[in-house]
């Protein structure tokens, strides 16, 4: 980084809020470029106490226990992304006139001058697959990249580390956008927008406005769904560089402008000569893995960006074969006495519970947990018609069930109480009663995972090894 960025913050009060992974990396960051950090968290326990010695050992204030009051003399808050806007710090930070603002603004200001552009993704549901895809898409072009923002390596630490690349995969949460007013992208996508975290953004529009923060300033292309025209909405308000084009995706074929499918083929209509006229092969639908109605859209949106960057069509094409999506998202754990086991426990709300749903038929679906204020009446409408049977299980399944009643009272449904570790194993066993020779039982729970375990790896393992169980005793 250039001298006139260390300058700018040296000794500069900075008060970084939350002691989570993103929390840490912005101290470090900011204490190594001069200024005058404290941490606070609310938290005070065993883990806390362990980082926050570790950051008083480089230099780092930190306040334990007290999350709401604002240090003397702070000049600027850094917030970790899940803090909510209405947190009591924040009111002070207002009162007092000191402005709030995001890790990744703060990655966003500490680029150096000849900083990797970034290409950047949001959307309800499929911003991690998307992002993983658009890095190996760029991977396969030669190109130095890396997979950041919302999904693993901090995005302050690879802005700020010694490796350089040519352009980062930047995959970001609405709670990111909100708290990130500078970021410009060279192109970005929303996938898609559904209810979610209304409880942190107060509103749909305030929600849907947080992700449309995400085309802001871009200079090549503004990509959208074609099958969701919120997020067509979001580009038509975005204040862009000239000449950047809206570009859309399609499940279908592709207008000028658009990536779609025609034939099995996935399509470029957009970065083609004489649009009007042409289309550019790109890859074939079995190269997407796994090749379900929403991850192809995935691979259009990736694609789409990657084009947009200039990244020639056999790399899209080698791109896809070489990407290997995360465990729990769509992952088929075993086929068992004819019925295939499917692992979507990363579907922890309704729309992405929906595109799972979408991608089967005939379906036993194990689904429930913690709805998060969701109603189920849309999700369970739309897929009575794949439903074998259902089990549910976890905090709110009655919620489910209710659902169910009403707009699939045909479909049988088994609803398990249990919350013990072998709840898990008895769902699979009554899913395989109820399954036939050709029927897929799907974990797409639409709910969060905490009211029975750690996380939705964790709901998602349980699946996997109770299915494994079932494959044992049947072999």
């Amino acid at each position: 980084m250039g001298s006139r960025q260390v300058t700018s913050w040296q000794d500069r009060n900075i008060t970084v809020a939350g002691l989570g992974v993103s929390g840490v990396s912005a101290a470090r960051a900011l204490a190594g470029l001069g200024a005058s950090v404290t941490v606070v968290d609310g938290g005070d326990g065993e883990g806390h106490r362990a980082r926050a010695a570790e950051l008083e050992a480089a230099g780092i204030s930190v306040r334990l226990g007290d999350a709401a009051t604002l240090p003397e003399g702070t000049g600027l808050v850094v917030t970790s992304p899940g803090w909510k806007p209405d947190s009591p710090l924040f009111e002070a930070a207002a009162k007092a006139g000191v402005d709030v603002v995001g890790d990744v603004e703060i990655a966003w200001l500490l680029r150096g001058e000849n900083a990797a552009p970034w290409l950047a993704i949001t959307g309800t549901n499929g911003k991690t697959t998307t992002t993983q895809m658009l890095a190996s898409i760029l991977r396969a072009a030669g190109l130095k990249t890396a997979a950041v923002g919302n999904i693993g390596t901090p995005i302050i630490d690879v802005v700020t580390g010694e490796e350089t690349y040519d352009v980062l995969a930047v995959e970001l949460s609405s709670y990111q956008l909100h708290w990130a007013p500078s970021v410009r992208a060279h192109s970005a996508a929303v996938l898609n927008l559904a209810p979610d975290h209304l409880d942190w953004h107060g509103s749909m529009e305030a929600y849907a406005a947080d992700k449309g923060r995400i085309y802001e300033g871009n200079t090549v292309a503004c990509v959208y769904n074609v099958s969701d025209p919120a997020t067509e909405a979001l580009v038509v308000e975005a204040d862009v560089e000239e000449g950047c084009r809206a570009i859309g995706f399609t499940l279908g074929a592709p207008g000028p402008s658009m990536l779609g499918v025609v034939d099995g083929i996935l399509v470029d209509r957009a970065f083609v000569e004489n649009r009007q006229k042409n289309a550019q092969e790109l890859a074939e639908v079995k190269d997407v893995n796994p090749p379900a109605p929403h991850n192809i859209a995935n691979a259009l949106a990736a694609a789409a960006l990657a084009r947009a960057f200039g990244v020639p069509p056999r790399a899209v094409r080698d791109g896809l074969r070489d990407f290997r999506p995360d465990a729990h998202r769509v992952a088929h754990v075993d086929e068992v006495d004819g019925v295939t086991y499917i692992d979507d426990s990363k579907a922890t709300n309704t729309h992405a519970a929906q595109a799972s749903l979408a991608a089967f038929e005939p379906v036993v679906w194990i689904a429930g947990g913690l709805a998060k204020g969701a109603t189920f009446d849309e999700l369970v409408r739309g897929a009575a018609g794949r439903l074998r049977a259902v089990v549910l299980l976890g905090a709110d399944r009655a919620l489910i069930a209710e659902a169910l009643a009403r707009h699939a009272p045909e479909v049988p449904v088994v609803d398990l109480e249990r919350t013990d570790t072998g709840a898990m194993l008895a769902a699979v066993r009554e899913a395989a009663r109820l399954a036939e020779p050709g029927d897929t039982v799907l974990l797409a729970p639409a709910c969060a995972s905490m009211d029975m375990f750690a996380n939705y790896n964790k709901r998602g393992d349980a699946f996997a090894d109770a299915v494994r169980e079932l494959a044992a005793e049947s072999a």
